[in-house]
């Protein structure tokens, strides 16, 4: 049950995100065209787009600007591959983003991909995966032992070792890996609490105390039974926050990352 409960919310999570994908699907003429436009990438390059179609006689242009500015917006022509049209977003500072759409035209028929709405992208640093992999691992890993404390709390009586197991995935996986993480992304460590108001560092921070006081609760306490049960709802609520809401910002006016 506890594993269901985090797959569940880990799923809700990553499609819910302002930086998964954007997908659907538009008519050109006779023909459906699939798309997926990203809103996030990492590295120094170049954010790809591409369009897969079958047909040669439909080209497609990127209209792009600054987000959060006046800028007009910049038009790309994208290149018609075998099977695709592909274009490539200029590469952003960290935390810069990019709000774009594309326009797909046949003959004198014109449609915006999205329809009637642009989408926005961030750009962030390269994060290695011997640094990523673990955050991710231990991070899921301790929602899955916040759930399985709270489930034996309500049904057992035996939490003290799954207590002590759940705050040491949370602070290895939360409190150490995740402001490494944000360092290779966004140049800083920390942007929650007081220094900013990064919704991901405080929402990890705000599980971290949760349990700690659980912790330290069953100092105290043989069996603290809403204290585990309280911290556990709130890792859970925490869990079900789109992740990178309210996350990093570049202002293109001040040169500024703004958090939160």
């Amino acid at each position: 049950l506890a594993l269901a409960i985090t797959l569940g919310a880990a799923a809700y999570q990553k499609r819910t995100g302002p930086t998964y994908p954007v997908s659907g699907q538009a008519s050109v003429g006779n023909q459906t065209v699939d798309y997926t436009l990203d809103r996030s990438h990492g590295g120094d390059g170049d954010q790809p787009v591409a369009i897969k179609l079958s047909d040669p006689s439909i080209t497609g242009t990127i209209h792009y600007k600054r987000f959060g500015t006046s800028d007009d917006f910049m038009i790309l022509p994208m290149l018609a591959t075998a099977d695709s049209l592909i274009g490539h977003l200029p590469h952003q500072p960290p935390a810069g983003k990019l709000e774009y759409f594309v326009e797909l035209t046949l003959g004198e028929k014109m449609i915006a991909i999205p329809d009637n709405r642009s989408i926005v992208t961030r750009f962030k640093g390269a994060v290695p995966p011997h640094v990523l992999i673990p955050h991710i691992i231990l991070i899921f890993t301790a929602m899955l032992w916040s759930n399985r404390t709270g489930l034996e709390a309500v049904f057992g009586n035996k939490t003290k070792h799954l207590t002590n197991m759940t705050l040491l995935l949370l602070l290895f996986g939360g409190m150490t890996m995740g402001p490494i993480v944000q360092k290779f992304a966004f140049g800083e460590f920390w942007t929650g609490i007081p220094w900013g108001w990064d919704l991901t560092d405080n929402k990890t921070l705000i599980a971290f105390v949760g349990w700690i006081a659980a912790f330290v609760r069953h100092r105290y306490h043989p069996f603290p039974r809403w204290w585990i049960i309280i911290a556990a709802l709130i890792m859970f609520g925490i869990f079900m926050i789109p992740h990178s809401m309210m996350g990093s910002a570049l202002d293109y006016e001040t040169g500024v990352i703004e958090t939160g």
